[in-house]
C-alpha cells in the first residue's frame, strides 16, 4: 500500500492554482463536547493531524468558532511550520455562546477582526482558502463578501469561499468577489444540496460537504451500507466516502475524527474506485 494513500483520491485546483488532494480532513470533532472547549485527548488530537499529513493529506479544514479557537492553536502546534503542499482552509462568520450555541455575525468589522485573528492563531501570513461560515441576514452580501475581498487584495486570503448557502446566494457573492469553494451540507444520506453540487462541477467550483459521513450515521451496523461494504470487503464509512468521490471531481470530502485508528479506516477510501453500476446501486440504497 502507498506510503501516503490519500493521494489515491486525486486532486483538484482550488481557483484554478491551488492544488489538494481531494480526500481531505476536517477538525470539528478535535474539540470538547458541543464543538466547546479542548480535547479529552489533546495529544491523540496532535498526532490524528500529524498522521493524516503522513497520509497525503494536503487540505485541512477548520473554524475560528471550533472551541473557538480550539483546532486552529492544535493545527499550529501539530503542523507549524506547515510543508509547501499543505493548505488551511478556516472559516469566520459564527460567534459562540457556549457548547452547541452558535450565532452568525456577518458585520465587516466582526469579519476582519476574526480573519485577523485566525491568522494569528494559525501562525501564518496568508490565509490559503477563507469561507464565510454563514451569510448573516442581517447584513448585505456584499458588505460580508466585500471587507473579505478587501482583505484579499491585501495579501492576507488567498481565495474565497462560502459555506451553507444555495446557488442563488453563490451568485450573488460572485458579484463582489471570486469565489472558489462551496461547503455544504452533504452526504450519501442527504443530497439537499444536489443543485448546487451540479452547479459546482459544471463551473470547476471545489464543493467541500461537511459531515461527510453523517457523524458516523452512515457507518453503524444498522446502516443500509453495513451489508454491501460487507460485500466489498470494506467498512461502510469508506464505502460512504468512496461514493462521494465518485459523485463529482470537484468533491473534496473531509471527514473528521478524534481517533488516528477511524482516521487511518477513512483515508483508505481513496483507493476505492466504484464502478458506475456500484455507485448507481449505492445511490438507490441509501435515499
Amino acid at each position: 500500500m502507498s506510503a501516503q494513500p490519500a493521494r489515491r483520491s486525486g486532486t483538484f485546483a482550488l481557483g484554478g492554482d491551488l492544488p489538494v488532494v481531494r480526500l481531505g480532513y476536517g477538525t470539528m470533532q478535535l474539540t470538547g463536547p458541543g464543538v466547546w472547549g479542548d480535547p479529552k485527548d489533546p495529544e491523540e488530537a496532535v498526532r490524528v493531524l500529524r498522521r493524516a499529513v503522513e497520509l497525503g493529506v494536503t487540505l485541512i479544514d477548520t473554524a475560528d468558532s471550533y472551541g473557538p479557537f480550539v483546532t486552529d492553536h492544535l493545527i499550529k502546534k501539530a503542523l507549524h511550520p506547515y510543508a509547501d503542499d499543505l493548505v488551511i482552509a478556516t472559516k469566520v462568520g459564527l460567534s459562540r455562546q457556549g457548547p452547541d450555541a452558535w450565532t452568525a455575525i456577518g458585520r465587516p468589522e466582526y469579519l476582519r477582526q476574526q480573519v485577523e485573528l485566525n491568522l494569528r492563531h494559525l501562525g501564518v501570513e496568508r490565509i490559503d482558502l477563507l469561507q464565510l461560515h454563514r451569510i448573516d441576514p442581517a447584513v448585505p452580501v456584499a458588505d460580508q463578501v466585500g471587507v473579505l475581498a478587501e482583505l484579499q487584495s491585501e495579501g492576507k486570503i488567498r481565495h474565497l469561499g462560502l459555506s451553507e448557502v444555495g446557488v442563488s446566494d453563490l451568485a450573488e457573492a460572485q458579484q463582489t468577489a471570486s469565489i472558489v469553494s462551496v461547503q455544504n451540507l452533504f452526504n450519501l444520506g442527504n443530497r439537499q444540496a444536489e443543485a448546487l453540487l451540479d452547479h459546482a462541477t459544471e463551473h470547476g467550483i471545489g464543493f467541500i460537504p461537511w459531515f461527510p459521513l453523517a457523524t458516523g450515521g452512515l457507518a453503524g451496523d444498522d446502516s443500509p451500507l453495513t451489508a454491501l461494504a460487507k460485500e466489498h470487503g470494506v467498512s461502510p464509512s469508506q464505502l460512504a466516502l468512496a461514493w462521494l468521490l465518485k459523485r463529482s471531481p470537484v468533491v473534496l470530502p473531509i471527514p473528521g475524527t478524534s481517533s488516528v485508528a477511524h482516521l487511518e479506516d477513512n483515508v483508505a477510501a481513496a483507493a476505492i474506485e466504484l464502478t458506475d453500476a456500484e455507485f448507481a446501486a449505492l445511490s438507490a440504497a441509501v435515499s
